[in-house]
């Protein structure tokens, strides 16, 4: 059974401002644009691939969408921050690689569905210390403590520059595929209306067990 959201608040802030075709500020000073897209057949469905700079930084980010929904349709959707040891190089540390390929496979099924990769790895502190934040686990603290012994917070993804990408592929109302209530309450503190939330099961391994307690426990995740 999927889980809803709950019930949408009457303080959502005003739709973002568009500058343009393709273009549109998410925040003070924070433009999101499309620089590119073309299909892209996938071994989990056929899509089109978006590519997505901001005003931050020179990062690339990504959607895949399949279908062009219509205004107020709910689109299935999933949120995926860059992984690069599980997603790419298989780690069972983490449950990051288990899933995107378990949203990516489910939004294939689908008429209508959405796809971003967004390049916050480790979190949001980067790759080198992500690794750092590795080796202390190594030591005995999870997660939360190695990030805290960094000089980071748990978590410093961002959902601000999603929400705009969301906007300019025509997407305003979804149904998101995620156990993390923070993503929930990101997307819809900028605009997206979040009407039922869809959990993600991908079992547990003995590898990942004490990071998966940690999320739960200590992030909040509904595992």
């Amino acid at each position: 059974m999927h889980a809803t959201a709950h019930a949408q608040r009457d303080d959502r802030p005003p739709p973002f401002r568009w500058l343009g075709p393709g273009c549109l500020e998410v925040a003070p000073g924070v433009r999101v644009w499309k620089e590119s897209s073309a299909r892209l057949p996938t071994e989990l469905g056929r899509f089109e691939i978006f590519v997505f700079r901001t005003s931050l930084d020179e990062a690339e980010h990504a959607a895949l969408r399949r279908g062009t929904p219509t205004p107020g349709t709910v689109v299935p959707v999933r949120i995926h921050s860059e992984c690069l040891t599980g997603d790419v190089f298989s780690s069972v540390r983490c449950d990051c690689r288990a899933q995107l390929l378990h949203a990516q496979a489910a939004l294939g099924r689908q008429p209508h569905g959405a796809l971003l990769y967004l390049r916050q790895e480790g979190r949001g502190i980067g790759l080198s210390n992500k690794i750092r934040a590795y080796a202390l686990q190594e030591q005995g603290l999870d997660t939360v403590e190695a990030n805290h012994h960094l000089g980071f917070d748990d978590d410093l993804r961002r959902y601000d520059i999603a929400a705009g990408m969301l906007a300019l592929l025509g997407i305003e109302r979804v149904a998101l595929y995620t156990n993390n209530p923070r993503k929930i309450a990101g997307l819809e503190a900028h605009g997206i209306e979040v009407v039922e939330r869809r959990p993600i099961r991908v079992g547990i391994r003995p590898e990942n067990a004490r990071y998966l307690k940690t999320k739960k426990e200590r992030s909040g995740h509904l595992l």
